[in-house]
C-alpha cells in the first residue's frame, strides 16, 4: 500500500510539475526566429520579448487559454493538498471522492484551454502586432505538455476515485 501511495503522490507532483511548465514557458508555438506562448512572444536573434495585450486582435481568446491554465494548475495544486488533508481524515475504507472532483476539474481546465489554442491558433497568429510572420511555425514542447498534463490529470483523478483508504 505505501508503494501504491508514493505512486499517486509522484504522478500528481508530476501533473502539477507539467501544469506548471506549460502554463509559464514560452514555447506554446515557435518558428525559427520566435517563441510565443499565451503571455508574450520572442523573438530569438534579437532576445527581445513582446508581452501579448489587448491590442492583438484574437486576445480574448489568448486571455481564455489563460484563465484556463491558471485555474488547471490551482486546482492540481489544491487536489494535492485536500488528498494530504483525506489521507489523515478519511476513515477506513472510504474514497477519495473529493480530491478526485478537484482533480477532474482540474483536467477539465486545461482541456479547455488546449481545446482553444488548437482551434484558434490560425488567427491567434495571423496578428499584425507581432511585427514578424508567425504563422509559418508549430506547436512547440508546452502545447504538447499541456496535453500531456490533461492525460496525467484524467489518470490521476480516475486513480483517486477507485483509490480507497486502507490499512
Amino acid at each position: 500500500m505505501l508503494i501504491l501511495l508514493a505512486f499517486i503522490i509522484v504522478f500528481h507532483i508530476t501533473s502539477a510539475a507539467l501544469l506548471f511548465i506549460s502554463t509559464i514557458d514560452n514555447a506554446w508555438w515557435v518558428g525559427d526566429n520566435f517563441s510565443t506562448d499565451v503571455w508574450r512572444m520572442c523573438f530569438t536573434n534579437t532576445s527581445t520579448c513582446m508581452a501579448i495585450t489587448d491590442q492583438f486582435r484574437e486576445y480574448q481568446s489568448i486571455q481564455a487559454v489563460q484563465a484556463a491554465m491558471i485555474l488547471s494548475t490551482i486546482f492540481c495544486c489544491v487536489a494535492f493538498l485536500v488528498f494530504i488533508l483525506q489521507l489523515f481524515r478519511l476513515k477506513q475504507g472510504e474514497r477519495f471522492v473529493l480530491t478526485s472532483i478537484i482533480q477532474l476539474l482540474s483536467c477539465l481546465c486545461v482541456m479547455i484551454a488546449a481545446s482553444i489554442y488548437t482551434d484558434r491558433h490560425e488567427e491567434l497568429h495571423q496578428s499584425h502586432e507581432y511585427n514578424m510572420e508567425v504563422s509559418k511555425g508549430q506547436y512547440g514542447y508546452s502545447f504538447v505538455l499541456a496535453w500531456i498534463a490533461f492525460a496525467f490529470t484524467l489518470i490521476s483523478g480516475v486513480m483517486y476515485l477507485v483509490l480507497r483508504k486502507r490499512k
